[in-house]
């Protein structure tokens, strides 16, 4: 009996230790053709100094387009800012701080204009991340609409209510009346917006539509040994 169960033990441990060997020399061969897959993937920074080293190969109408787009597009988004600022004073019938209200809703626009835009498009098509036409239009109309239009709108409703409230230009609602204050004196505006938030998204949607037309003439152009070299490296 005592022979009976130990053989059958033997044969169960035996077992055991078989499958755990099988299993384990398929985790390493897969561990190993992963670790084959890692070193042909070329890093990122690689594939960014190859790219730049082409970017600067590129016509100067072409670089200039590139470095300098993102800006005319925040000058465009600190015109909404003046042209809503303007809107909401006539509404407001405010006069007074002009210089107060004028200066956040250029600036602000501006550099939020600029900034997203680089972030979202110009560095992830320089960097190979984004490799999609209707994806880099797509964000570019997006951001137009959003940070160079929409924007605006609603920096200056808070700042001009601000200096309404204080030189007593308009009457202000009374407590759980604003909301619907700020939805009456918005509508207007917004209608009056609403030609400058579709230019700045056609303008978003054009300038994000010619720097991808700049990013695959970059990629199409031929590697030089050096360029080659430095992605292998």
């Amino acid at each position: 009996m005592i022979n009976n169960i130990q053989s059958a033990y033997f044969k169960f441990l035996n077992q055991v230790i078989c499958r755990a060997s099988w299993v384990s020399i398929d985790k390493m061969s897969e561990i190993n053709e992963a670790l084959n897959d890692m070193e042909n993937v070329k890093p990122k920074s690689a594939i960014m100094n190859v790219l730049l080293t082409k970017f600067e190969r590129l016509p100067d109408t072409d670089k200039k387009l590139f470095a300098y787009g993102p800006i005319y597009l925040g000058m465009n988004g600190a015109f909404s800012g003046l042209i809503a600022n303007s809107f909401f004073r006539r509404v407001l019938k405010v006069s007074q701080g002009w210089i107060t209200s004028s200066l956040p809703m250029a600036v602000l626009p501006f550099l939020s204009t600029v900034a997203l835009y680089q972030a979202t498009i110009s560095q992830p098509l320089l960097s190979g991340n984004l490799d999609c036409k209707a994806c880099a239009e797509v964000r570019g109309a997006l951001l137009g609409v959003v940070v160079g239009g929409l924007y605006p709108v609603a920096l200056a409703l808070p700042v001009n209510a601000g200096l309404a409230s204080r030189y007593n230009t308009t009457p202000m609602p009374e407590k759980g009346k604003v909301l619907q204050f700020m939805v009456k004196i918005t509508k207007p505006v917004l209608k009056k917006m609403s030609f400058v938030v579709v230019l700045q998204a056609i303008c978003g949607y054009y300038l994000s539509s010619l720097q991808y037309r700049i990013y695959r003439k970059a990629v199409e152009l031929p590697s030089s040994d050096s360029e080659d070299q430095e992605a292998i490296d």
